[in-house]
């Protein structure tokens, strides 16, 4: 397959910053890359050779786009899945596959995918609706506390509720959810796996993530995490049992949990490149996006190890501002060792809006943290 500086057509859906960072590398192999998203004025609409606008989740939209290519990949989950079907039919290369989108997209169907492969995950319970659910709380079938999710379309800390009292039920939408036990975990791992259609597999170094205790989105993300070596491997293992459970194509970042008691649990999946590896761009000898460019084209997988330690800080709208942005004090960053900022191209901010992200990157993963924590108090995403 003539892939370089040929007629071979690689497609996005969902134009965002992952998709914009995936065109870094398609950019640089020089592979021929069309891009479709909502929104006319996506990030990665200024690096594409091809951009369309339309609605992810519409059948037609998604299959007209998917003909025009020959490997189809995504940036987003939420897209039309029976249009990958027909589209595989028609002899596209989709990756990841219809059948395993299909599967992630729903989080009810993803951890029972994890309970039938065997794969150690929280206890949890699949409701039809809210309804229901209140009634096995009521009746004391399902106990208090546990997590609240939503089955579809939940992200970056939305259709995500911690659930205490019967009273935290009222304002949650009347939607097909589980009820997960509260895990009291010590620390939130990742691990991104790479896989190609030829069955190669790669892991990356686990990482160690950070949250916001209001947003519930990543803030930091160190790597290598601050773990012992015998749970990195089993953090590793579980990560790779994962995807070669789903047979998955491409980078799948798995999210764990590391319990008090030292085991690791899945807590959720994305098949795509992933805000846990952002660092890998400048910390990695492959970053991520150029990782799945590879899986997904089927050319030998890059190196994984880290060159460096790396810490990398989420840029996020800050409260009490909309519009127009304005990056304070970016200037005063980039005059601090190893710091690489990231910025998203989008124009309009938002609070807690991803709009960029900062890597730092030092010998030492402990003063990595530490001058990623100056960088966090010193730039702010405002609006004019």
């Amino acid at each position: 397959m003539h892939l370089f500086s040929s007629q071979h057509k690689v497609g996005i859906l969902g134009g965002g910053q992952l998709g914009k960072m995936l065109l870094y590398t398609t950019r640089k192999f020089d592979i021929q890359t069309y891009v479709l998203d909502p929104n006319p004025e996506a990030p990665s609409k200024i690096a594409c050779d091809a951009f369309f606008v339309g609605d992810l989740m519409d059948y037609e939209t998604v299959f007209e786009f998917g003909k025009k290519v020959d490997t189809l990949t995504i940036e987003i989950e939420n897209v039309n899945v029976s249009a990958l079907r027909a589209l595989e039919n028609e002899g596209v290369n989709v990756y990841p596959a219809a059948d395993t989108l299909a599967i992630i997209q729903n989080k009810a169907k993803q951890k029972l995918f994890y309970s039938e492969h065997g794969l150690p995950t929280a206890s949890f319970t699949r409701y039809t609706n809210s309804e229901e659910l209140t009634t096995a709380i009521e009746n004391e079938a399902q106990t208090l506390p546990f997590v609240w999710k939503s089955a579809q379309f939940g992200y970056d800390g939305k259709g995500v509720k911690v659930i205490r009292t019967l009273s935290d039920m009222k304002a949650l939408p009347d939607v097909e959810c589980i009820a997960e036990d509260l895990v009291p975990f010590k620390k939130e791992l990742a691990v991104t796996v790479a896989r190609s259609p030829q069955g190669e597999i790669r892991a990356y170094p686990v990482v160690e993530m950070e949250f916001h205790p209001e947003a519930n989105q990543v803030e930091y993300v160190l790597c290598p995490a601050r773990i012992s070596n015998a749970i990195e491997k089993k953090a590793e293992r579980v990560a790779l049992n994962t995807a070669a459970a789903f047979k998955h194509v491409g980078l799948l970042a798995v999210e764990l949990f590391l319990t008090q008691d030292d085991n690791i649990l899945i807590n959720e999946v994305a098949p795509r490149p992933h805000n846990s590896g952002h660092q890998t761009i400048e910390a990695s000898y492959t970053s991520q996006f150029e990782q799945h460019i590879r899986a997904v084209l089927n050319l030998p997988l890059g190196e994984t190890r880290n060159k460096v330690s790396g810490v990398m800080v989420n840029l996020v709208g800050a409260e009490g501002y909309n519009g127009a942005v304005v990056y304070q004090n970016i200037e005063k960053i980039l005059e601090l060792e190893g710091v690489t900022p990231h910025i998203y191209g989008k124009k309009e901010t938002r609070p807690f809006r991803k709009m960029g992200h900062v890597t730092i990157v030092h010998s030492e993963i402990d003063k990595a943290r530490e001058i990623a924590q100056q960088v966090k108090e010193t730039i702010k995403v405002i609006s004019k």
